[in-house]
């Protein structure tokens, strides 16, 4: 499904980063701390956090990110409570997704040696269709395509591509069935 992706690298502690990341902490403690009442304010933080957001989009509290800018989602987006995305590389999701509490969709890895672990680490995209339903306490995991209209169950650790039109569960989410227009 998915192509060759390159990794995307970056060197922790660089003023660079350090910058980047403060921006993004910063908009995502004034989101967090919003007044649910607040709603144009909450939805003008996440359009000067995200790269783009399509119109009727929507995200509860407590929403986490590394930077940003790579997050890019569409029309009628929603996500629940407890969202993490860390966009070390770019997350696209598409139209009408939805997002249950409690997910993770994760870019970021880290070299595998001892001696180099917390001194850098890579990004790779994470691309989401569109009309995506994505189950409470998923993980999706570096590199990872899903395909439009798939459903992914609550609890699963998506680790290799889902294609379109399929539902997924478990550790490793496995395809259970294929969705038809019945």
């Amino acid at each position: 499904m998915s192509e060759k992706i390159e990794k995307v690298y970056y060197e922790r502690g660089t003023n660079e980063l350090r910058e980047k990341s403060m921006r993004a902490q910063k908009l995502v403690k004034a989101f967090n701390d919003c007044d649910p009442e607040e709603g144009q304010e909450k939805e003008r933080l996440i359009r000067e956090l995200f790269g783009s957001v399509g119109e009727g989009s929507s995200i509860e509290h407590n929403f986490h990110c590394d930077l940003g800018y790579n997050i890019h989602v569409g029309r009628n987006f929603y996500a629940g409570y407890n969202c993490t995305i860390l966009d070390m590389a770019e997350v696209r999701i598409g139209d009408d997704c939805m997002i249950a509490p409690n997910v993770g969709i994760y870019t970021a890895g880290h070299n595998i040696g001892p001696k180099d672990r917390n001194k850098s680490g890579y990004g790779i995209p994470i691309t989401i269709g569109n009309n995506v339903w994505i189950g409470g306490h998923c993980a999706i995991l570096p590199g990872i395509s899903i395909g439009d209209n798939s459903i992914l169950a609550a609890g699963s650790i998506v680790t290799k591509d889902v294609p379109a039109n399929t539902i997924v569960a478990g550790n490793p989410a496995k395809v259970l069935k294929h969705i038809t227009e019945e």
